[in-house]
């Protein structure tokens, strides 16, 4: 095997990951609510489905940044959305985000 044929240093993230460790994060700001068991998929609407709100998304956002570092920016992302966007808002476009900005970083 040559050099070139050999595994990267650097893992590329895939999205099962990144859905586990966002779930995970959903689920502590769930539990304020007693929703902590709500089924949390890559469909899941953050405001219809999870019944969050701007605060909620605050400290998803504050949560990211401690997991995942600058290069998540949450804010940045979410300014670039239209309302509509916004509103219906699923974990898995966030999964997607998350993924396209740590494999960004790696590369």
């Amino acid at each position: 095997m040559t050099t070139s044929e050999q595994t990267p240093a650097v893992s590329v993230v895939d999205a099962r990951t990144v859905l586990a460790e966002i779930t995970e994060m959903l689920r502590t700001v769930l539990d304020e609510y007693g929703l902590d068991d709500t089924e949390i998929t890559m469909e899941s609407r953050f405001t219809e489905d999870l019944e969050l709100e701007s605060i909620d998304l605050v400290t998803l956002a504050g949560e990211l940044e401690a997991r995942y570092g600058r290069q998540v920016n949450f804010a940045e992302f979410v300014a670039d959305l239209e309302l509509g966007e916004i509103i219906g808002l699923t974990v898995g476009r966030l999964v997607e985000y998350v993924v396209r900005c740590l494999n960004a970083e790696g590369s």
